[in-house]
């Protein structure tokens, strides 16, 4: 239990991410809120959302070859130095009165290309601070760390909101990063050697890290699967606001207690897995949470009671993280080390570059259709894909989980077969 803690460098590492992480949610609250002081326009506030994660989508394949290629941390301390420019330009123009809507979206954009790097870099130095023993309670306490910090920012950030406003919002966001890189910097005895330095060109090594994805069927299907949930199944910040007010009926107080009983849902799973880790490498545990998830997004869907709309987020929060987790340290234990930044980099762009295509279908559908037709379609559609690769790939979620005793015999041969390919 909490093996990943055993480690000087990791307990460092979450030191930074806890103080980081509040205060990238303190922002999260106030870019939008700062967008509709500006606009008065939804679509505005959503293209600013939206903008951030669009670099992700396109970029990340290539930021996992820069992964691949140097040193993590020395990636890492680039990215979270970067990070502390947009909040802090951001503050300089939101404190004087000077900013524009424009700006939002460039810092946004900056944001999303900054993160873009440092997501796939981050997943993938995991494993270089706390080893394949210990990946999947790392990821854990990463997962419990953002679920709780997503209760706790988006708190600060309100109350300091409403007191003094929002630039100190956007102050605060950017001198947090000063404990991530802190904590980078004080880190030793981390694997000394640079990553070979291979010959071929960025697209060579960039069509290398696809082909194994592809030519691995675990890794493969999981990509697929994390991709289709992240699509159909994980829009609650377009759909909730919709149920909350035209389903629900329980107006902006109500809204909040919906979010905040999916983001608890989600905290609980994600300490279940620290604690006990073999969950979250058991993959036949892993079906059974993906199709609890989805029946829990079918039952809110028809649910018009609020207590029990509550109750089924938790759930539905629960399994979606423990779902997530799953298959981030199955496909970082698989995957052999000198590919892990690129596979790792198709991860973010599965999870998190879809984002806006995700929120653009189901925001379309709820026009069309209404909230609970868009989240039932979803939850349909992501329940249909896994059972089709139950199907077609078994051992994708029947086999005995790689990240047993004999992880480590499996990540070589499949090593020696990426080689040989």
């Amino acid at each position: 239990m909490l093996g990943a803690l055993r480690h000087r460098n990791y307990r460092l590492f979450l030191a930074g991410q806890i103080v980081s992480t509040v205060g990238t949610w303190m922002q999260t609250v106030a870019l939008p809120w700062l967008a509709l002081q500006l606009t008065h326009n939804g679509f505005l506030v959503g293209l600013v959302l939206a903008a951030q994660f669009l670099p992700v989508l396109i970029g990340s394949p290539f930021a996992g070859v820069i992964a691949d290629r140097f040193r993590k941390r020395n990636v890492l301390l680039l990215t979270q130095t970067a990070f502390v420019v947009p909040p802090l330009a951001l503050f300089a123009m939101s404190a004087t009165g000077h900013a524009q809507y424009w700006m939002l979206i460039v810092a946004a954009l900056t944001t999303g290309t900054i993160n873009t790097l440092d997501v796939p870099t981050r997943q993938a130095f995991q494993v270089e601070m706390v080893g394949k023993q210990d990946l999947m309670n790392a990821i854990a306490l990463n997962s419990s760390v953002f679920n709780a910090s997503a209760v706790i920012g988006p708190s600060i950030a309100g109350l300091l909101i409403a007191a003094v406003g929002v630039p100190v919002c956007f102050f605060l966001n950017s001198i947090s990063y000063v404990a991530a890189i802190a904590a980078l910097l004080l880190m030793r005895d981390l694997p000394a050697e640079v990553p070979q330095r291979e010959e071929q060109s960025l697209l060579v090594r960039l069509a290398q890290g696809l082909a194994y994805a592809r030519s691995e069927p675990v890794v493969g299907m999981l990509l697929i699967a994390v991709a289709v949930f992240s699509l159909f199944a994980m829009n609650r910040t377009t759909l909730m606001p919709l149920f909350a007010d035209q389903v629900l009926h329980v107006g902006a107080h109500g809204f909040g207690f919906l979010l905040a009983s999916m983001g608890l849902g989600s905290l609980t799973g994600a300490l279940t897995l620290a604690f006990f880790p073999r969950f979250g490498v058991d993959p036949r545990r892993q079906l059974w949470m993906a199709a609890i998830w989805v029946a829990a997004l079918l039952e809110f869907s028809l649910s018009r009671v609020f207590v029990i709309s509550l109750v089924t987020l938790f759930v539905a929060g629960y399994c979606q993280i423990s779902f997530i987790a799953a298959a981030n340290s199955r496909i970082q234990t698989i995957t052999p080390d000198h590919l892990r930044g690129r596979v790792m980099a198709l991860y973010a762009e599965a999870l998190i570059g879809v984002g806006p295509v995700g929120a653009t279908q189901a925001g379309a559908l709820a026009a069309l259709l209404g909230a609970p037709w868009a989240m039932a379609i979803g939850a349909t559609v992501a329940g249909g894909v896994v059972l089709a690769i139950r199907l077609l790939t078994p051992q994708v979620f029947s086999q005995p989980s790689q990240t047993s005793s004999t992880a480590a015999t499996a990540s070589a041969g499949t090593s020696q077969r990426s080689a040989r390919t």
